[in-house]
């Protein structure tokens, strides 16, 4: 999610005079998201996330751990060191990149598996709601979910949900579960096999409708996290931003930005009422080449340079705009990020995205 995603859901959930939620928090700033990765200069959303959770530039595919692959200790791990209640969320795979930075020190994003295993045996989050149920299961074991595509579950580890029951966590995979689950104890959701969404280009099977939308997931969490009296950290993301960028599917892509910026305003509303709590809005990297343009017969959109979408309408204005896409990959340009709350103002100015883990370490 970089600065054009943020613009174009801008123009078309709140119009010219208009600000997201996201954008109206009072601290604002820019982060860099450069990787340290002997190929590439450009980050992929492990490298980008274990920066914020180690505080350290690592490989594209590390989960919180060195270029040396040496595992360090999460600010999720810290968290729970020191007493907090911990959480993510998320409407990709649980065990995704970036909530896995939090939680699990891996050499290769790949072993998703080993990724819940560590959930469950070594970090302990005590809320976790997403996708990627796949991971969790044996082959043997198809799931609450019907598998397509090709996939199906994919687990080396056991039956993982059967063990995070045991481990005291209840299960739900519904929204209706989830709504019926007590606000004490340990959660675990997943409502998918993989990502909550289908992520293809448009009018080719793409489909975003969540079986339990991104905000519900958020205000469920805090629900639970916020029994804690010596506070709480939680991880929320929308994932489908950066697939349906990867797909170059501004559609898609606007209607994911609505639902996160949703999930902004429950915490926003929550830091309202309790004022002692940070929030901090930002992207690992933006995906894409995203840029915001005016509606035009002789750009050079269909020439293989760039991929234009649109038009598409601005909220309480006649007037348009175009959006145009010049890569299907992630980009090196600078991420904003905004904030409220204790030690927000560090945020202001220009950092590498490593500040992220320097604010966050001395909020804990």
């Amino acid at each position: 999610m970089g600065p054009a995603q943020r613009e174009a859901a801008r123009l078309t959930y709140k119009g010219f005079d208009g600000r997201l939620t996201m954008d109206s928090l009072p601290v604002s700033g820019q982060l860099t998201t450069s990787p340290d990765d002997p190929v590439s200069a450009i980050t992929d959303s492990a490298a980008g996330a274990t920066a914020w959770t180690i505080g350290k530039r690592t490989y594209n595919g590390a989960i919180s751990v060195d270029v040396h692959k040496k595992p360090w200790r999460t600010l999720g791990e810290q968290a729970k060191d020191d007493g907090k209640s911990t959480g993510l969320v998320t409407t990709a795979q649980v065990t995704d990149a970036s909530p896995a930075a939090w939680f699990a020190n891996e050499a290769s994003r790949k072993d998703e598996d080993d990724i819940a295993r560590q959930y469950l045996e070594v970090s302990k989050p005590d809320v976790i709601l997403g996708g990627g149920e796949d991971w969790w299961l044996p082959s043997s074991n198809p799931g609450a979910f019907p598998d397509g595509d090709g996939e199906r579950s994919k687990g080396t580890k056991g039956n993982l949900i059967a063990q995070a029951r045991r481990d005291g966590y209840r299960y739900v995979s519904s929204a209706a579960d989830l709504r019926a689950a007590p606000d004490d104890g340990k959660l675990l959701g997943l409502f998918a096999n993989e990502e909550m969404f289908q992520q293809r280009e448009e009018g080719k099977g793409d489909v975003y409708d969540p079986v339990v939308p991104l905000a519900d997931m958020t205000s469920k969490a805090l629900d639970v996290l916020q029994n804690d009296k010596d506070g709480f950290f939680l991880f929320v993301e929308e994932e489908a931003i950066d697939e349906f960028s990867h797909h170059n599917n501004a559609t898609r892509m606007l209607q994911a930005m609505g639902e996160l910026d949703k999930a902004v305003a429950v915490a926003k509303a929550y830091a309202a009422k309790h004022p002692d709590t940070l929030v901090v809005v930002t992207g690992d990297h933006e995906c894409g080449g995203l840029t915001v343009e005016d509606n035009s017969k002789t750009d050079e959109s269909g020439s293989g340079v760039s991929r234009e979408d649109g038009p598409f309408p601005i909220a309480h204005s006649p007037r348009r705009f175009s959006l145009d896409w010049t890569t299907t990959g992630h980009t090196g340009v600078d991420v904003p990020v905004t904030a409220t709350g204790p030690l927000s103002s560090m945020f202001t100015g220009k950092h590498p995205n490593t500040h992220v883990h320097e604010v966050l370490a001395k909020a804990l």
